[in-house]
C-alpha cells in the first residue's frame, strides 16, 4: 500500500539535510572509477595496441579483486570507522590504475597486478553512504526515501560517467582519462570522510564471528536473489550488443542502454515519491516478479524503436526493487556488521552481472539473439522464485540484532549533531 509523499517529504527535502548533498555527490563522485572501469580499461587496451580478449581479461581480473575486496573493506570500515579505511583505499586503488596508465600493456604481469591492486582497493563508498543516512537524516520514512534516491542517483552516475569518459578521452588520450577519473575518485572519497557524519560514525559493536554479516539467513537469502537479478541484467548487456548487430546499426546498442537506464531512472523517482507501507520484504517480492514479467517481452525482439520501448520499460521496476533490498539489508544485518552487508549486496550483484554476460554470449552464438534476452527472463523470475523459497527466512522478526541499534549507537556518538540541527529548521 502506498501514499502520496507530503511535499515537504520529497528528494529535495532529503538533499536539504545538512551533510545530505555532499555525501550523496561525494560518493557518486567518488565510485566514478568502478563505474567507468570496464569501459575505460576497454578504450585503454584498443589504444596501446592489445586485443579485445587482453581488455577482457583485466576487466575480468579488475572485477573479481573488487568482488573480493568490497565485502572485507566493509568489514574493516565497520570495526574501524570510515575515514580510516576509505581514503587510503581510495588513494591505493588509484594508484593502481595510475600504475597501468604509466607503465601500459607491455609487461601483462605488471598490468594484472595493477588491475587487481585497483579493484582490491575499490572503497565501499556505496554500503558507507547507505550506513550514513540514518545518523544524518534521523527519520526512518526519511532514509527509506534515501535509499530510493540513492538507486536514482546511480542510473545518472552510470549514464554521466560514460560520457565523462569519452570526453576526456577526446581532449586527451584513455591514459589521461584513466588518470583524471580516478583522481576525482579520491577527491569524492575525501568530500565522504572529511564530512562531520562520516568522522562522527562508529558502528555498534558486534559479536565476534568469522561469517559476519553472512551469519544473518535473511541476508543470505536476499544476496542468492540478486545474484540472479545481477545476471540478468548483465545478459541484457551482451544481448543488446547481439541485437544491435543483426540491426546492422552499433548505435542502436547506446540506445537500448539509454532507455534501460531511463527507465530505471523513471522507476527510482516514482517509487521514491510514494510512502509504502507494510513488510518491505513482501514488497521485494511484488516488484521483482513485476521486473521479471517486464524483462521477458524482449525476447520479441521487434524493430529499434518498439524495442527502444520495451528497453525503457525493462528498466522501470529495477531502481524500486533495489531501492526496497537496501531495507531489506539494513533490517536484517546482524548488529554491527551494516557496511560489510550492504557491500556484500554490491558484490553479489556484480558477480551475478559477469556471469550473466558470460551466459548470454553462448546463449547468443548458439540460438540467436532472443535466447540472450530469454536468460534475463529466466533470472528475473529465478531471483523471485528465490524470494518466494525463502519468504519463511525473510520475514521472520529481526528481534534486537539488527542495524537499528547501529543507528542509535551512531547518533549517540555525535552523528546526532547533524540530525539534530536538520530537525530544528522545520
Amino acid at each position: 500500500m502506498a501514499t502520496e509523499a507530503p511535499a515537504h517529504g520529497g528528494y529535495l527535502d532529503i538533499l536539504r539535510a545538512p551533510h545530505a548533498a555532499r555525501l550523496l555527490a561525494g560518493t557518486l563522485v567518488g565510485r566514478l572509477p568502478n563505474g567507468t572501469g570496464p569501459i575505460a580499461l576497454t578504450l585503454f587496451v584498443r589504444d596501446q595496441g592489445g586485443s579485445y580478449t587482453l581488455a577482457g581479461g583485466l576487466i575480468a581480473a579488475y572485477g573479481v579483486a573488487t568482488a573480493v575486496g568490497q565485502p572485507l573493506l566493509g568489514r574493516a570500515v565497520d570495526l574501524k570507522g570510515q575515514p580510516r579505511v576509505q581514503l587510503p583505499a581510495a588513494v591505493l586503488s588509484a594508484l593502481g590504475m595510475a600504475l597501468l596508465a604509466l607503465t601500459g600493456i607491455g609487461h601483462l604481469a605488471l598490468a594484472y597486478v595493477a588491475v587487481v591492486l585497483a579493484g582490491l582497493f575499490t572503497p565501499p563508498l556505496e554500503g558507507g553512504l547507505r550506513a550514513l543516512w540514518p545518523s544524518v537524516l534521523g527519520r526512518e520514512d526519511r532514509v527509506h526515501r534515501a535509499y530510493a534516491l540513492d538507486a536514482v542517483a546511480q542510473e545518472v552516475m552510470f549514464t554521466v560517467g560514460p560520457l565523462l569518459l569519452t570526453l576526456l578521452v577526446s581532449l586527451w588520450s584513455p591514459a589521461a582519462a584513466l588518470l583524471v577519473i580516478n583522481l576525482l575518485g579520491v577527491l569524492g572519497a575525501l568530500a565522504v570522510v572529511l564530512s562531520e557524519p562520516s568522522r562522527a560514525w562508529r558502528s555498534a559493536s558486534r559479536e565476534a564471528h568469522w561469517l559476519g554479516a553472512l551469519r544473518s539467513p535473511g541476508l543470505l537469502a536476499l544476496l542468492g536473489s540478486f545474484f540472479f537479478v545481477g545476471l540478468a541484467l548483465g545478459s541484457i548487456t551482451v544481448a543488446a550488443v547481439a541485437y544491435a548487430d543483426d540491426r546492422g546499426t552499433p548505435s542502436v546498442y547506446g540506445w537500448l542502454m539509454a532507455a534501460l537506464g531511463l527507465g530505471a531512472l523513471l522507476g527510482g523517482v516514482v517509487y521514491g515519491a510514494r510512502q509504502w507501507s507494510g513488510a518491505p520484504e513482501r514488497r521485494l517480492r511484488v516488484l521483482v516478479l513485476l521486473l521479471a514479467v517486464c524483462y521477458l517481452p524482449l525476447v520479441l525482439t521487434p524493430g529499434p524503436v518498439a524495442m527502444t520501448g520495451l528497453s525503457v520499460l525493462a528498466g522501470v521496476f529495477l531502481a524500486p526493487a533495489l531501492a526496497c533490498a537496501f531495507i531489506v539489508v539494513d533490517r536484517h544485518a546482524p548488529r554491527g556488521t551494516v557496511t560489510e552487508a550492504f557491500s556484500w549486496l554490491v558484490t553479489t550483484f556484480g558477480v551475478g552481472s559477469a556471469l550473466g554476460s558470460a551466459a548470454a554470449g553462448p546463449a547468443v552464438e548458439l540460438a540467436g539473439t532472443a535466447t540472450g534476452f530469454a536468460v534475463a527472463g529466466a533470472g528475473g523470475l529465478v531471483a523471485f522464485l528465490v524470494l518466494l523459497a525463502t519468504g519463511r527466512v525473510l520475514d521472520a522478526p529481526t528481534g534486537s540484532d539488527t542495524p537499528a541499534a547501529d543507528v542509535r549507537h551512531a547518533v549517540g556518538t555525535g552523528a546526532a549533531t547533524a540530525v539534530h540541527s536538520e530537525k530544528n529548521t522545520h
